[in-house]
Order: structure tokens, then C-alpha cells, then sequence
């Protein structure tokens, strides 16, 4: 039996106990792990610096390096997610729907862990501590696949965490790191459908698009993040102007960051000469098409590629359109079903725009920025799914269970009298 396959086992072995932990139990558990993380602060530091120097070495971009980053002020906020992760409801047992049937059975509708999930992710160490948080506390074993970038701070935050299970009394494996980073070990995970429940791969595009295509067990994708921000011809222009800067420019680096600018003609020759200068103030390199570019100082001709772009930068591409249903089809178009932003002061006009896309997370008069887990009162976020499954948008506690059947009766048969 191979490596990943015995690895993969172990840990649904051990999933099964997690499953019966009680709601305290498992609070303590990551109250625990939380402590852990701050007692081996300078040991996890080390490890990300030795990482952080050989990203720097390899050339990676400054959106990975800032991903990768850990300071302790980052590795302080890993462990209150922990400690937030632990105050929130837990999800198993719930008892979302109870009906009584003429025959007078009861049939409810609980919700049950998923089993045992794979984690796939480049870059960011902070997730080996947020998904084993959110995997742990919803019942579920996790087997987390960081990448080669991040692997010494992976190893040391994974080996915190498993002290604080082996010091509650709790099977180590169900918090499984693999270590084996060649591409063979991560399509022999794939392809374990009697043992992953579940795969959810966050990265790059590249990545998760590998994923999607070789592996055999289920998978929740988000390919990437094209977020737009549609600028309406009612818009309280001031109120757009803060939404365009904090999209943008608050956490370039981010899914949830802005992408391209669309903007209503009637309000372009006013908005867009405003937002090219806070952005040139903000070091933001402009892409326009040719009505844009002529009321944006700077701008640079915008190329089809652009529009379909995740930058990751501080780089945004820029349209003038001549209506709300011209805004609308660009989306469809070029979107990825991530996140899109409408500033109006016109309802109807905010209704048709959320009526008539299909992304993830539709916002009026709020900044991208709030396309997060944690901001949407989740807690903690896991990824955010682009897929229609059972979980679409951000993926916090609930989206790790699934509902199953039970029913509850006094000796009922179907066919005898």
C-alpha cells in the first residue's frame, strides 16, 4: 500500500472520532491548538522566514510572497481564528427540517460531517491552521496538501496543531499533512474516491484547474476571482469613489479584490478623471478602452486578455458602457462567478443587476473587500466556491456537513397491513 494511501486511511480512521466528539470537546480542541500556535510563535516564524527567503530567491510574485507571509502579528490572528472558529455554532446535529408524515413517522433533516476532506493550497500557511480549524469543528478528518513555497511553515504550524490532539486524547491523523510534494502523490489523493469526501483545491488558477481535471472526488472549485465593479448612471459618485479604492487597492493580492471598472456613460466624463487620479495616487496602472482612456490620464489601451484577467495587482481594467444591460452581458462575458458590485441610488436598477447575474456574492453599495467568510458572518472561511454544489460562495462551517435523513417511528411498515 502506498505513502498517501495509508496516510488516507489513518485519517478516516480518525475522522470517525471526531465525528463523535461532543460541541465542548471540539472547542477545546481548537482553543487548544490556538494556544499551541502562540506558544511556538518563534519556531513557526523561523520556518516562514527560511520560506520567504527561498520564495525571494525563486523570483515568486509579490502577491505570493505577500500570501506567504507570516509575522507575529499574522500568526496572533491565526490563532483568535481558531479561538472565533471554536465560538461559532457548531453545524452537526442540527436538525434543519421535521415533518410528520399521515403514516405518522417523523422525518428529519440532520446535519452530518462530510467525512474526510482534502485540502490542496499554494502559498498561504495560514490555511494548514484555518482549514484544520473549520474541518475539525464541523466532525471531519483533513489532509492538507500545502505547496513547496510554504512547506517549512506548513510543517511547523501542523506539528503545533497535532500536539494539541495528541494532548486531548485524539488519533494525530486526523490532522494529516502530506510532506510528499511530487505531483504523483497529489494524483494518487485525487483519485482515493472510497476515501476523500471531498477535494477543495485554493490557489491559482492553474491549480485548481489541474485538480478539476484529474481528480475523481468531488471537488469544489474557484477558478479565480474576476470581481466588477459596475459604476450606474444614478451612483452617488463619492460613494463609488470609496468603493473603487478600497476594491482595488486595500488587499490587491486578494480573490475578493477588483478587476475591471465599468462605468454608465452619462456619468463618465465626472467619475472617471476622479477615480484616475486616486488611483495614480494609489500607484494603480489603468487598462481603458478608448472612451475610457481619453477621460483617464495615464491609461494605457486595455486588450481582451485584460478583461478576463485576475491581476492580483495593482492593475484594473476600465470600460465605458451605455447601459445597464451593456454592464450586464460584460459580466456574463468575461466573469467568473466570484463577486460583482453595483454603486446605484436607482432600486430597480440594483434589483435587475442582482436578478440577472448568477455570481457567488452580488453586492450594492458595498466594497468587494466584503466577499470573505468572516465578513459575512461565517466566522471562517474555507474557500469560496464557484461551483453550484451544495455550497456556492464562501464556504464556512456549514458547507464542511451535509444533510442526511432520519426517521423516527413506532413499528410502521410500508406493504404489510
Amino acid at each position: 500500500m502506498s505513502d498517501i494511501k495509508q496516510q488516507a486511511l489513518q485519517c478516516r480512521e480518525a475522522a470517525q472520532q471526531i465525528a463523535q466528539l461532543s460541541t465542548d470537546a471540539k472547542n477545546a480542541l481548537l482553543r487548544a491548538m490556538a494556544a499551541a500556535l502562540e506558544a511556538d510563535e518563534a519556531s513557526i516564524l523561523e520556518a516562514n522566514a527560511a520560506d520567504l527567503s527561498a520564495a525571494r530567491e525563486k523570483g515568486l510574485s509579490g502577491a505570493m510572497l505577500d500570501r506567504l507571509k507570516l509575522d507575529a502579528r499574522a500568526l496572533a490572528a491565526v490563532a483568535d481564528a481558531l479561538r472565533e472558529v471554536a465560538d461559532l455554532p457548531d453545524p452537526v446535529g442540527l436538525v434543519t427540517r421535521r415533518d410528520v408524515r399521515p403514516n405518522g413517522i417523523s422525518v428529519e433533516r440532520v446535519r452530518v460531517p462530510l467525512g474526510v476532506i482534502a485540502m490542496i493550497y499554494e502559498a498561504r500557511p495560514n490555511v494548514t491552521a484555518d482549514a484544520a480549524a473549520l474541518c475539525l469543528k464541523a466532525g471531519n478528518g483533513v489532509i492538507l496538501r500545502g505547496g513547496s513555497e510554504a512547506i517549512r511553515s506548513n510543517t511547523a504550524i501542523a506539528a503545533s496543531l497535532k500536539r494539541a490532539l495528541r494532548q486531548a486524547g485524539l488519533p494525530d491523523a486526523a490532522l494529516t499533512l502530506v510532506t510528499d510534494l511530487r505531483r504523483e502523490a497529489m494524483l494518487e489523493l485525487l483519485q482515493l474516491t472510497d476515501i476523500v469526501d471531498l477535494a477543495i483545491p485554493r490557489g491559482g488558477e492553474g491549480l485548481i484547474r489541474f485538480v478539476a481535471e484529474h481528480a475523481r472526488v468531488p471537488v469544489i472549485k474557484h477558478y479565480k476571482g474576476v470581481c466588477h465593479f459596475f459604476v450606474d448612471a444614478s451612483a452617488d459618485l463619492e460613494l463609488a469613489l470609496r468603493l473603487l479604492i478600497d476594491g482595488k487597492v486595500s488587499r490587491p493580492s486578494a480573490c475578493n479584490s477588483l478587476e475591471t471598472l465599468l462605468v454608465h456613460a452619462d456619468i463618465a466624463g465626472d467619475f472617471l478623471p476622479a477615480a484616475a487620479s486616486a488611483l495614480a495616487e494609489r500607484n494603480v496602472e489603468i487598462r481603458g478602452d478608448a472612451r475610457s482612456s481619453a477621460l483617464m490620464a495615464g491609461a494605457k489601451p486595455v486588450t481582451e486578455d485584460d478583461y478576463a484577467a485576475e491581476f492580483l495587482d495593482l492593475v484594473i481594467a476600465v470600460r465605458v458602457v451605455d447601459s445597464l444591460d451593456e454592464a450586464i452581458a460584460h459580466i456574463h462575458r468575461y466573469g467568473s462567478d466570484h463577486t460583482e458590485v453595483i454603486a446605484t441610488r436607482n432600486e430597480g436598477n440594483a434589483e435587475r443587476f442582482v436578478q440577472s447575474l448568477r455570481s457567488a456574492v452580488v453586492m450594492v453599495n458595498a466594497s468587494s473587500r466584503f466577499s470573505d467568510g468572516g465578513e459575512l458572518g461565517l466566522g471562517a472561511e474555507i474557500g469560496i466556491s464557484t461551483t453550484r454544489l451544495h455550497a456556492y460562495g464562501p464556504m464556512g462551517l456549514e458547507a464542511l456537513t451535509v444533510e442526511r435523513f432520519v426517521v423516527r417511528g413506532s413499528g410502521q411498515t410500508r406493504n404489510l397491513p
